[in-house]
């Protein structure tokens, strides 16, 4: 498939995005390419990722077939990446927003869930990133989006994480090295880490009925549950030339509950 180029803030752009079958990867599908980028998206359920592809064309927008991709796997991830460059040549944008995640306190966390969670929230961001970087650097004027977490920065007394939050730290000072290292090639890199976001994830188990977070809203300061298009926003800025001059910084999404004590 060709680059098609419209108006917008990413007109012409090839943008990678990662784990595009729901939530925040497909409201992120949706926005990029309303202002113009051609999606290349891949996620492991391909039913939701084509079924993303799908909205994607019906509001006129491109998008390349979705793909399967496990992205703990070295050489699917390289296999990928291969094949998008013969396509299109470079990559504009990379969004690497693909994760899973297994929550539980130290006391009780196998050592085979904790290697699991980095599998799945850090080698899912390192495989992509040093796959396209290559492609990244061929477009000149390029930026790479991560995915963090307020866990990455902050403790809970509510949430036994510790694993989630060695992963999402681990994401956070990646962007810082990744941003010094991508700069002579050009290449912008930057993270938004999401607080609480309504997603069918979360829906099922954070925001779940027997869980102690599901009133968490009534602590964060702007009183409410975040949505994925809220984190799209915030990512497709960071993605666009208005953020020509920002690069290794950790952008906050979380309607203020990492700025305050616990309510």
């Amino acid at each position: 498939m060709t680059t098609t180029h419209r108006t917008g803030r990413l007109a012409g752009k090839v943008t990678v995005i990662t784990g595009t079958a729901s939530g925040q990867g497909r409201a992120a599908a949706l926005a990029f390419a309303r202002e113009g980028a051609t999606v290349v998206g891949c996620d492991l359920d391909l039913d939701g990722a084509a079924a993303t592809v799908a909205a994607v064309r019906t509001e006129n927008g491109t998008a390349d077939d979705a793909r399967c991709v496990d992205l703990t796997d070295e050489a699917a991830v390289a296999a990928w990446a291969e094949e998008v460059g013969a396509t299109h040549g470079r990559v504009d944008v990379l969004y690497a927003n693909a994760a899973a995640t297994r929550f539980a306190p130290v006391e009780e966390i196998a050592y085979a869930d904790w290697r699991w969670n980095f599998r799945h929230e850090v080698d899912v961001v390192f495989l992509p990133v040093r796959s396209f970087w290559p492609l990244l650097a061929a477009a000149q004027r390029s930026a790479v989006v991560l995915v963090g977490s307020t866990a990455g920065v902050t403790g809970s007394t509510t949430n036994a994480r510790l694993a989630h939050t060695a992963t999402k730290g681990s994401v956070v000072a990646m962007t810082r090295q990744l941003a010094a290292e991508g700069a002579p090639a050009g290449i912008r890199v930057n993270c938004v880490s999401p607080g609480m976001i309504r997603t069918p994830a979360t829906e099922g188990d954070l925001l779940a009925e027997h869980h102690p977070m599901r009133t968490i809203a009534g602590h964060i300061p702007l009183g409410r549950i975040g949505a994925p298009e809220e984190v799209a926003a915030c990512a497709l800025f960071l993605a666009s030339e208005e953020a020509s001059y920002v690069t290794g910084t950790n952008l906050l999404v979380d309607g203020g509950w990492s700025a305050v004590l616990p309510g």
